[in-house]
């Protein structure tokens, strides 16, 4: 840990808690700032704040009171989730306070290289794969950010041999300022947040903060195939390393007659490799560039992408019981995420769906449904997806209370051969506190037919 003088006796305003605050409130008392928290949560409910107190940190709780602002602070480490049309955001920028997430701090105080991976979808897996990739070739991984332990923690125990893999999110990259990592990877873009970020362009802007203090000494690992992604490439100064399941490439990560290549090295078939589906493809490939950028040995990319079964929640495969093969996607909180599930299965499947009711309609999932023989729904939204089934040519429909339910259900409509997948389209919020406790349900459920 690099212990930086930057905040020595500077007060500082954390908004918000969460593992994020907490980290962040932490990290800066250690450093020498006067730091107060600030958290809507009351103090009688909240033992995070409760911890931060006993360390000698003024903790207000309760509410966010906008006369707080003019205490004199000179920085502000905002929640990631608060949104930046918040009242206590909106009056700092007015008081022209600096704002920033905790990933920031993170950087300024690391003392070991960042991979930094973003985009809609697949940063989660994609994440994952580095990280075990580069644990496989003895690289000394962590980690981090969106996924793993809050970064400001993990940049307190990381040295110059290892190697920070970080998730971020749109929500985090929002709020940095000097954040440069060695290794940047820009995954896709579809629509997403843009109840946070109000349009496209502000959210394709955040995604793009991954890349803007990055030089040519840096790399920037994005999807050739997403004009998007590459109209962001073209901003920054970092060495641009594309990937691309479509086409063959003069430099980068692409398939060519069934192998992986990387440049012009082969690295896998692929027909060896363990994760199903297009889109785990063009994850894989942003992986093995990382892993390539990083010098990672060619073996441990093959024994991880022979080998990993998937992150828990998206695709993962929970198991196979009488010929029917089980597959976890509660991750999938957005149709887009649905799709790319079903693509993944050439199988007859059965379709596990449902959940919060944003206000959209299901009429695009419905060329996704064309090897879906029955359709399992649940929730808010049971009704949309009945119909969007139903336009899809899909007759055989059953709707049920919850997910426990819904799994003996699929498996008494099913036969061997059949994949049953829980792959809902929707937030859980309807029902469940999270899209993983929706997931263990599921699991458990499918263990229970046993």
């Amino acid at each position: 840990m690099k212990y930086i003088d930057t905040y020595r006796h500077k007060k500082i305003l954390v908004l918000g808690l969460a593992m994020s605050g907490v980290g962040a409130a932490s990290l800066l008392h250690k450093l020498g700032a006067f730091v107060t928290v600030n958290d809507r949560k009351p103090l009688s409910e909240n033992p995070e704040a409760q911890g931060l107190l006993e360390q000698g940190i003024t903790v207000i709780c309760g509410d966010h009171p906008i006369e707080l602002l003019d205490e004199g602070f000179e920085l502000i480490v905002k929640n990631p989730g608060i949104p930046y049309h918040n009242p206590m955001i909106v009056g700092a920028m007015d008081r022209d306070i600096p704002i920033i997430t905790e990933v920031e701090l993170a950087y300024q105080i690391s003392e070991a290289p960042i991979v930094g991976i973003t985009g809609t979808n697949g940063k989660t897996t994609t994440t994952t794969l580095v990280y075990e990739i580069l644990k496989e070739d003895a690289k000394s991984p962590y980690i981090a950010g969106n996924i793993g332990k809050v970064a400001c923690e993990v940049a307190q125990v990381v040295n110059k041999d290892s190697t920070i893999v970080m998730e971020l999110s749109s929500f985090q990259l929002m709020g940095i300022k000097e954040f440069q990592p060695k290794i940047a990877i820009l995954t896709n873009l579809y629509d997403a947040h843009l109840d946070y970020h109000g349009t496209r362009k502000e959210y394709a802007h955040a995604k793009a903060n991954i890349t803007k203090n990055q030089t040519k000494s840096d790399y920037f690992i994005v999807n050739a195939e997403q004009q998007e992604v590459m109209d962001i490439a073209e901003t920054s100064n970092a060495q641009i390393i594309p990937f691309s399941t479509k086409r063959v490439l003069e430099s980068g990560a692409f398939v060519k007659d069934g192998w992986i290549y990387f440049d012009d090295e082969k690295i896998m078939e692929t027909k060896e490799l363990s994760l199903p589906g297009a889109h785990n493809l063009e994850n894989i490939l942003s992986a093995i560039a990382a892993a390539k950028l990083c010098l990672v040995r060619n073996k441990s990319i093959y024994q991880v992408l022979t080998s990993f079964a998937g992150v828990k929640h998206r695709l993962q495969f929970v198991s196979e019981y009488n010929g029917r093969k089980f597959y976890n996607d509660s991750k999938a909180t957005n149709i887009l995420a649905t799709e790319n599930a079903l693509a993944a299965f050439n199988q007859p499947t059965i379709l596990l769906a449902g959940g919060l009711d944003r206000g959209n309609d299901f009429d695009s999932l419905i060329p996704a449904l064309k090897n879906v023989k029955a359709i399992i729904t649940f929730g808010q939204t049971a009704p949309k997806i009945e119909a969007a089934a139903l336009e899809a040519g899909i007759k055989n429909q059953i709707r049920v209370d919850n997910v426990e339910k819904a799994v003996p259900a699929a498996y008494e409509l099913s036969e061997p051969g059949d994949v049953i997948l829980l792959s809902p389209a929707c937030a859980s919020w309807d029902q469940y506190k999270t899209f993983e406790v929706r997931g263990d349900i599921f699991i458990d459920a499918v263990h229970k037919l046993k």
